[in-house]
């Protein structure tokens, strides 16, 4: 298998005294992060998931904070790279759909050099009642992800912005907000714990 990479952008304005966050519609308040695309430049990968994420285009990377290499349980690989979906474990196999390049699946088992994986999102992911999607089907192992590098940035923001509004990415409707980097509300784990890189920048 292979690694995955992701970055997360520490969004800060007003000498670092605020913090970008957003309130996703069904998993909380998190910080803008996303998946590094092929052969994109890692600065770059963090620009762009802070402008999609945020709507804000006056951002400029000020600074690498480190990287993070994670190894993902056998069970709970990411995908690689965009990738057909097979009803059997075999490429000549009915192929109708596909699994996007950084989601996360559930590997339920394995054979002739595919894996099945389960996909699913519920109604929601706080305090899940019942589940509104869910796949399952069979990737070629070499599609699979087993080790996770997260790099983190620190972006500042040098325009003028509201205090709070709504952005249409990702097939959601997320809502920005600065928060007092002193007085930050709950953040929805594992992203809680990234909170110790503001320390570096502030």
């Amino acid at each position: 298998m292979r690694h995955l990479d992701k970055v997360t952008a520490f969004i800060t304005r007003h000498d670092g005294d605020e913090v970008l966050l957003f309130e996703h519609p069904y998993a909380g308040i998190q910080i803008p992060a996303g998946t590094v695309e092929e052969g994109e430049p890692f600065a770059q990968a963090a620009l762009r998931e802070a402008r999609e994420e945020s709507g804000l285009n006056e951002l400029h990377v000020c600074a690498f904070l480190d990287t993070q290499e994670t190894r993902l349980p056998d069970h709970l690989p990411f995908i690689a790279r965009t990738t057909r979906a097979y009803a059997r474990p075999d490429a000549a196999s009915f192929n109708w759909v596909q699994f996007r390049r950084g989601i996360q699946v559930t590997a339920q088992r394995r054979a002739n050099g595919f894996t099945q994986v389960t996909y699913q999102e519920s109604d929601d992911t706080l305090n899940p009642q019942y589940i509104t999607f869910h796949i399952t089907a069979w990737v070629a192992d070499d599609a699979l992800a087993d080790t996770l590098r997260r790099h983190f940035f620190h972006l500042e923001f040098r325009g003028a912005s509201p205090d709070r509004w709504r952005v249409q990415t990702d097939n959601h409707m997320f809502t920005p907000f600065w928060a007092r980097c002193d007085a930050l509300p709950p953040i929805n784990p594992p992203q809680d714990a990234w909170l110790d890189f503001l320390t570096r920048i502030r």
